[in-house]
């Protein structure tokens, strides 16, 4: 990996102020992974897991595996150490490595800590050729940016040009070594602005120079990924302090302003809102829903700090808490890379157990394992307890192929530069996945918890309380796809649903989700560490739907689920505001790893007094994560059928951002089928 990153190519671009570049996301090398932690976790998960791969052939499991990412790290201490005080300490380290495995941590740090420096080294050098052949003005920008790239990465930065150089350059090789989507800066104005903050005092960098530096770090960075838009680099702004108090800056400000300006997707901008923000700032969140390109995702502080709380974690550490890729909380530079793992079809457990274990796609049954029909249950509590332990029985599964995954991860793709700069592994003298991090915790996205609520509310109903279905009847009905079964389709559609401020619906959905969570937070992974449910879609709706046959709440087979946990479309016919009621009522002080809503607008209705008074009352019902659309649906039926007209309109999808005219169809209509809130 060393050897890699040295050999990188250097690359000098005119009227640049910033230096390094890398390419990775083109074509891949024809040759066998040395790093291939798959293959012996895969072989593991077949021998000792058979039911992992009927559950993944049902669409219960999407995919084998497990995917590494989503994490950011402690950069800052290359700012404040440089990578030559850094180097140092782990030298130092070596020589009194407490074993083997803490040995082999501090020499792969060190070796990768020099490969970074040599990498800098060969920029020193072309810029030193260029300026000999310089004159003028280029002559003076090349003398600046020789001597800022002396400095750093090796030593600390002194000025905020430095701090924002040593930052780009050490993205661009941890990046190398991970290049896995979600892993990002974190608190970039968090760090950042101390730097800033003593130049704008001393004279030494204005605003405007700090502004055109930011647009062209944004600009590189998006330049780097730009085409694959699923690919999250996500900066989260703002926010609060260790202490509690605001850590809302001038940078916090700047960075929301700028991408709002720049027409790309990457990178991804999130606003953190303290416990008492100033109102300036929930103005601008205002103006970037409306103004920014769909990209826009605002974090309650509140409401996310106290579920890490609750999860087992110190305030302060949960202060620090930064979005790995599209929203998955975790503090910064603490966690391992697992903290997005892979993902589990909640609604399609709720089929199985009405059906004693059979596909509705597909006519398949479940082996191994006893499951009875709808027809079979005396009581709906029976059903619920059956629901409760299948979720446990496969979740248990799930867990265990992540602690596979985990721990080949470690023994044969072991990341020692990143773990140089995730917390505890230098103390502990491990690398990240192999107990170093303070947290070994895994994150899976649940998905249709609200589609599970819905079904199981509507068997609760039409079968054991008002009695005006037999459980036959509904069975027959769910296998023909509702076929000849029209009138009683529309009557279980009418039921109550979550997100209309029912309670005894609302109830339901909630009790899905804490029964959910508690098995989530019942585990314990390899190193002590936890699972969280992280529970968005990004671009599962649609498929995890596929994989659904017809449901017992009148959803027709094959409909995508619903968004992370807002309700179902034809649920939010009272309003935004009652459906966010229902939203923030939920028990989301048990979803430790972040929950999202998807609230498109009417863009006729979504002005700046509107969405902004629609944030508020979002934060102080409660809820955690916000984001959501403000286009025209008839802008969008126009990209879909005129692509080559509409290449840069960009949506929200679940999680992320993305060009409406590079998703696929399926993704396409249900973003244009969401329902736009209206006056």
């Amino acid at each position: 990996m060393a050897e890699a990153l040295i050999q990188l190519p250097v690359y000098l671009f005119t009227d640049e102020r910033l230096v390094g570049m890398v390419y990775h996301l083109g074509e891949g090398v024809k040759s066998p992974n040395p790093f291939d932690y798959w293959g012996p976790a895969a072989e593991r998960v077949k021998n000792e897991l058979p039911e992992n791969r009927q559950l993944v052939e049902m669409g219960t499991f999407f995919g084998d595996g497990a995917a590494p990412g989503h994490i950011s790290w402690r950069w800052d201490w290359i700012l404040k150490k440089g990578a030559a005080g850094l180097l140092s300490e782990h030298r130092r380290a070596l020589e009194n490595a407490k074993d083997e495995r803490a040995a082999d941590f501090h020499r792969g740090a060190a070796i990768l800590l020099e490969a970074v420096l040599r990498w800098n080294d060969r920029h020193v050098e072309a810029i030193e050729k260029a300026l000999s052949d310089a004159d003028g003005s280029e002559r003076a920008r090349l003398a600046e940016m020789l001597e800022i790239c002396r400095r750093v990465p090796a030593y600390p930065a002194r000025t905020f040009h430095e701090a924002i150089q040593s930052f780009y350059f050490q993205h661009l090789v941890v990046m190398r070594e991970n290049p896995y989507g979600g892993n990002g800066p974190g608190r970039l104005d968090y760090f950042l602005w101390p730097y800033l903050e003593r130049d704008l005092a001393s004279g030494t960098c204005s605003l405007e120079d700090a502004r055109e530096l930011i647009d062209e770090l944004f600009i590189r960075i998006h330049e780097r990924i730009l085409e694959a838009d699923g690919w999250v680099e996500a900066i989260s702004v703002g926010g609060s302090n260790p202490d509690g108090t605001s850590a809302v800056n001038p940078l916090s400000y700047m960075m929301v302003e700028r991408i709002i300006a720049l027409d790309q997707v990457h990178p991804s901008i999130y606003m953190r809102i303290p416990a008492d923000p100033p109102p300036e700032y929930v103005e601008l969140a205002a103006r970037y829903m409306i103004e920014g390109k769909n990209r826009a995702q605002i974090l309650n502080d509140r409401r996310i700090t106290a579920a890490m709380q609750n999860g087992g974690m110190p305030y302060e550490d949960a202060a620090m808490y930064a979005c790995g890729g599209c929203m998955e909380i975790s503090p910064q530079g603490l966690n391992s890379d697992m903290l997005f793992s892979t993902v589990h079809n909640v609604a399609k457990v709720a089929e199985l157990v009405l059906t004693g274990g059979e596909c509705l796609r597909t006519g398949r049954r479940l082996s191994g394992v006893s499951l009875k029909s709808l027809t079979k249950y005396g009581s709906f509590e029976d059903l619920f307890s059956a629901f409760e332990k299948e979720l446990r029985r496969e979740l248990g599964i799930l867990f265990r192929r992540l602690d596979f995954y985990n721990e080949s991860m470690a023994a044969n793709r072991p990341a020692y530069l990143i773990s140089s700069m995730v917390q505890d592994c230098f103390a502990r003298g491990r690398e990240m996945n192999d107990g170093g991090a303070r947290y070994n915790d895994y994150g899976i996205a649940p998905l249709g918890i609200q589609n599970a609520g819905d079904a199981l509310y509507a068997v609760k109903r039409a079968v054991f309380d008002d009695g005006f279905c037999s459980a036959e009847e509904l069975l027959s009905a769910m296998r023909s796809d509702f076929q000849g079964q029209e009138s009683l389709r529309l009557r279980l559609r009418a039921l109550p649903k979550f997100g209309q401020q029912d309670r005894d619906a609302d109830a339901m959905t909630d009790r899905v989700l804490k029964s959910l969570c508690g098995i989530y937070a019942d585990y314990r992974t390899r190193f002590g560490g936890r699972v969280k449910p992280m529970i968005f879609s990004f671009v599962w709706a649609p498929g995890a739907g596929a994989a659904l046959g017809a449901t017992a709440d009148g959803r027709r087979a094959g409909e995508p689920l619903a968004q992370g946990l807002t309700p179902q479309n034809c649920a939010m016919t009272e309003g935004i505001t009652a459906a966010l009621g229902s939203h923030a009522g939920l028990s989301l002080e048990r979803v430790t790893g972040g929950s999202t809503g998807m609230w498109d607008m009417d863009p006729a209705w979504a002005t700046r007094e509107t969405v902004g008074a629609v944030i508020k009352g979002f934060l102080a019902l409660g809820g955690q994560i916000f984001q959501g659309n403000t286009t025209d649906v008839a802008e969008l039926i126009e990209a879909r059928n005129r692509p080559q007209d509409f290449p840069n309109l960009i949506v929200r999808v679940g999680g992320f951002s993305a060009r409406f005219v590079t998703l696929d169809a399926a993704l396409q209509d249900e973003i244009i089928r969401r329902r736009r809130h209206a006056k």
